[in-house]
């Protein structure tokens, strides 16, 4: 301790004597610096490493503390506060400091004394604990969209501390739905929306430490909204006996409830898809779905769709009547053109081509009979009636042979 003493009363002497020496500019930032506990330091002086030692060199700390390091003539003696926890630059003057605490903060010293010249700087160093249990409540996680609110607060151990949130990668930042209070450690969004379900984190840093919390998801229910209903296949008519698929497609969390409805009556069958197998004429009309979301209890029903079951058309024929057992000129005679099945149109055409009636032929009934009201020798030829509806066809041929009276 002795020796410690002497050496002080060695600097003081030289530092005191040297007022003839030139001052040169401060060789240390003037920005405070800022470490954390437990970390290192290093103040690093602006001087060029030199290969013309020194003449004498002190770093101290505070005014009233003793000194960190004093070298003289390529001597160092440490303060005993400060054993193994430094290393000094002879190049530069710089100085290392290492396991740092909270009493470490404080203004640093430098004087140097180098080829004449007084060098000396200031700096001050505030050592920091580390941001640690970074933590996010949330008022509530469960919510519907468009009717309330959620609050989101952030809290955290350490000095300094500033608070920022982000939504997936994004920083969020405030609006007329969002408030961002108590420093920004508190978030609000008002009237949320699907949008807001995150994974929301906080962000908080010091000067020393960044720590990012645990996300935070949001469920946001909504819908149902935006419904489809369709049809496979997607035509309107259907053959006896086909098999149909209705899928009701809707926006919707969580997923809604499905009821199916018939002309208005309610179907037992539940689900996102209504299966029709072998379907008869019966289960005709108009089919609607309707979504349900129990937790936002909003209900949706679709635009109906029509299903037509019909009969496919077979056995077509053409029955001849005439006023005479054999068709004679100038004789009625009529065609009727029959099929079993749902008919819908029948078309006549004679030797190939669209039928063109004269003035004494006559189209009746939904074009079932053609009648002649007085037969000639022209109107001979095959006549060919073709019969159909959207899901079948059949067509019969006749020939007409006009006999003399």
């Amino acid at each position: 301790m002795g020796t410690f003493s002497n050496t002080l009363v060695i600097y003081f002497f030289i530092f005191g004597s040297i007022s003839g020496f030139t001052e040169g500019v401060g060789v240390l930032p003037d920005d405070r610096l800022n470490a954390a506990v437990g970390g290192t330091m290093i103040f690093t002086t602006t001087m060029s490493p030199t290969e013309k030692p020194f003449s004498s060199v002190n770093w101290s700390f505070n005014v009233s503390t003793p000194i960190i390091v004093f070298v003289i003539n390529a001597e160092n003696i440490i303060g005993p506060e400060y054993e193994g926890r430094i290393t000094f630059f002879p190049s530069t003057a710089s100085l290392e400091l290492r396991s740092l605490t909270l009493d470490d903060t404080g203004e640093y010293t430098v004087n140097a004394v180098h080829d004449g010249t007084i060098l000396n700087g200031r700096t001050t160093l505030v050592i920091h604990e580390k941001v640690s249990s970074v933590l996010v409540n949330s008022s509530s996680t469960d919510l519907v969209e468009f009717s309330g609110s959620v609050s989101l607060s952030c809290s955290a151990s350490g000095p300094s501390l500033s608070f920022l949130w982000l939504n997936g990668s994004s920083e969020v930042t405030a609006s007329d739905r969002v408030q961002l209070t108590d420093g920004g450690s508190s978030l609000t969004i008002i009237t949320v929306t699907r949008f807001d379900q995150g994974p929301f984190r906080c962000r908080v840093s010091n000067p020393v430490s960044t720590v990012i919390s645990d996300p935070v998801n949001l469920s946001i229910s909504y819908g149902p909204e935006n419904m489809d209903l369709i049809s496979s296949p997607p035509q309107g008519y259907f053959a006896v006996g086909s098999d149909i698929s209705l899928t009701c497609s809707v926006g919707s969390r969580p997923p809604a409830h499905f009821k199916w409805f018939l002309n208005g009556d309610q179907l037992p069958d539940t689900g996102s898809e209504l299966r029709l197998m072998d379907v008869q004429m019966s289960q005709s009309g108009n089919y609607s779905c309707q979504a349900f979301n129990s937790k936002t209890l909003r209900s949706q029903t679709s635009q109906p769709s029509a299903i037509t079951v019909l009969e496919k058309i077979s056995g077509a024929s053409i029955l001849l009547k005439s006023s005479t057992n054999l068709p004679a000129e100038g004789t009625s005679v009529n065609l009727t053109c029959e099929a079993s099945g749902s008919v819908f149109t029948r078309n006549w055409m004679k030797d190939g081509s669209k039928l063109t009636l004269t003035d004494n032929m006559t189209l009746s009934d939904n074009n079932r009979v053609l009648t002649f009201n007085s037969v000639k020798r022209k109107d001979e030829g095959e006549y060919f009636c073709n019969i159909s509806n959207p899901v079948s066809s059949d067509g019969v041929k006749y020939v007409l042979i006009v006999n003399c009276k």
